[in-house]
């Protein structure tokens, strides 16, 4: 890897000390040399450890979502006992290949307690059994019918936010898009909450310059990851994966995007910034020193994840006394 930033250098201690974690508890996670099996299971090993502690819920529900695209488990976090919450829909990362509702689970957690929000976190189908755009209907699919059925899941289905980390961060914004221009249901939803995503980019300095073992997202990696996602490549062009061929300048919710300095994803989440910034959305970029890309998953050891999960809940919750 030519021209790249010695991260290691750059990186906080916390961060230093959360990379040495993962190296014990599962090394080699991210390498695309191994099955994807393989990477799965050491995903869900080295999740294990962060997902231990953090806030207790009211009410913890699975359930499962008949689709026309398969059944979806999802998982609703309740933080309070109030009969009716707004709900944020939650989507995971892994590059769309790794992940499921417990590696992602003291995460969504601690956004519920913050927020205040009823979290449903939507396990869709993984890349490469569920192809693109499958993973993407899926979740269109399963919030719908939560909001046809708000009362049944005490939710109030007129206020809706969507949010994601990584791969995730992709889906959700891609779900708010396509209820937007596919199904005509973008209504009523109060806020974007984004964190370290890729939206489209597939070449940036940051992506030149940043990335390696440690986050598993150097540009061939990536393109790997995206590789296993598509049922055929010239899908790459699609508007719905290729985020940025969207009118990004109308009619978008509040947008809070969470970045990380040392991240091969920072650009993505700049130019999304950008464009909103300069067509008037309301949106709060805040970028992280010292932190590398699924830092919010270290929120045992690294303070800065906790910071992120709080500041995107006090964004979100000004946003009820917008509208």
């Amino acid at each position: 890897m030519v021209n790249k930033i010695d991260v290691p250098s750059r990186w906080t201690n916390e961060t230093g000390e959360a990379v040495a974690k993962q190296n014990e508890l599962a090394a080699d996670v991210y390498s695309t040399g191994q099955s994807i099996e393989e990477m799965r299971a050491g995903y869900r090993t080295e999740r294990a450890y962060w997902n231990e502690g953090g806030p207790v819920m009211a009410a913890t529900v699975d359930g499962v979502i008949p689709t026309d695209h398969g059944d979806i488990a999802v998982r609703m976090y309740r933080p309070t006992t109030d009969a009716v919450l707004p709900v944020i829909f939650f989507t995971h990362g892994g590059g769309w290949c790794l992940g499921d509702l417990d590696t992602h689970d003291r995460m969504t957690r601690i956004l519920a307690e913050e927020s205040g929000a009823a979290v449903i976190a939507i396990d869709y189908g993984l890349s490469p059994e569920t192809k693109y755009p499958t993973n993407l209907q899926q979740c269109v699919a399963v919030v719908q019918a939560v909001r046809a059925a708000a009362g049944e899941w005490g939710i109030d289905g007129d206020d809706v936010s969507f949010a994601g980390d990584s791969g995730g961060a992709h889906i959700a914004l891609a779900s708010y898009l396509y209820l937007r221009e596919v199904e005509k249901a973008a209504d009523n939803v109060r806020a974007l909450l984004l964190f370290y995503g890729w939206f489209g980019l597939r070449d940036s300095p940051s992506q030149r310059r940043l990335g390696g073992p440690w986050d598993g997202i150097t540009q061939d990696e990536l393109a790997f990851y995206i590789g296993q996602a598509l049922a055929d490549e010239r899908q790459i062009e699609d508007r719905f994966l290729d985020l940025f061929r969207n009118d990004l300048t109308r009619d978008m919710p509040a947008t809070y995007i969470v970045a990380a300095e040392l991240d091969p994803l920072l650009d993505d989440s700049r130019l999304l910034a950008d464009i909103l910034e300069s067509s008037g959305i309301p949106v709060k970029l805040d970028i992280y020193e010292g932190i590398i890309h699924a830092f919010l998953h270290h929120s045992r050891l690294v303070p800065e994840a906790g910071a992120a999960l709080a500041a995107a809940s006090e964004f979100y919750r000004a946003q009820a006394s917008q509208s």
